[in-house]
């Protein structure tokens, strides 16, 4: 490492060790080697070294596993915000990353529509939706959390469907032969994990989110369904 006059060690170590991690030298799952070995290898103390090595954990590209040591993270789901990117499936956005979607459905329920809700999905007031939850991985890593919600009648097949690890797009096109086709409007908002949230994700709680709320429309410019997600920040990157 090049030393670099005004930067900080812990700095510097930390942008090395990223920079191993993007060429490759450290591949994603690997281990990285502890801090006594880092400390003799950059000659600095180890208060330095863990800095870096938490700052890199904490920016997602390293994890540290209790007993275990500090593994590198797969690298970040990258998506475009552009009219055909932002409607991309996950399921197809993880293959086009090099990794395999999975889903895991953590909820399903009848619940009453809320005022945009009915307003956007031109339903009765009384009108009851479809809530749907699903814990959402690439490679098996938690990325977000994925909340729908559907007109209940038409869509109550999917109270029981298997939606396990399936795109729920194509789930909805197979039930129904309407397909997403784009976004009427959408606002992604930075929050942090609550309580229950990093439960279901098993993160830190108050670690930074995206929450993307979507109002979807069909083929025919129809409403169909309105997704509010909530992304790790460290796992996800959006790119405009």
């Amino acid at each position: 490492m090049a030393e670099m006059v005004g930067v900080p060690l812990y700095q510097q170590i930390k942008e090395d060790i990223k920079a191993a991690i993007q060429s490759g030298k450290y591949q994603p799952k690997q281990q990285i080697p502890p801090e006594p070995a880092l400390s003799e290898e950059y000659s600095v103390s180890r208060v330095t070294v863990r800095r870096a090595v938490e700052e890199l954990c904490s920016e997602g590209y390293l994890t540290k596993m209790q007993g275990r040591g500090t593994f590198v993270n797969a690298p970040r789901i990258h998506r475009k915000l552009t009219a055909s990117a932002r409607l991309e499936s996950f399921t197809r956005c993880c293959a086009a990353n090099g990794m395999t979607a999975g889903a895991k459905v953590l909820d399903r329920k009848i619940v009453p529509a809320r005022t945009d809700e009915h307003e956007f999905l031109q339903i009765p007031e009384n009108e009851l939706l479809l809530y749907i939850q699903r814990l959402r991985t690439a490679d098996g890593l938690p990325v977000f959390l994925e909340n729908v919600f559907l007109p209940y009648q038409p869509y109550r097949e999917l109270m029981t469907a298997p939606l396990e690890d399936v795109s729920i797009f194509e789930t909805i096109a197979r039930v129904s032969g309407r397909r997403v086709a784009d976004a009427a409007r959408s606002t992604v908002e930075v929050t942090r994990a609550s309580v229950e949230q990093a439960q279901r994700m098993g993160i830190a709680v108050g670690e930074p989110l995206f929450y993307v709320n979507g109002y979807f429309v069909d083929q025919d410019g129809a409403p169909l369904c309105i997704g509010r997600q909530y992304y790790i920040g460290s796992r996800y990157m959006f790119e405009f």
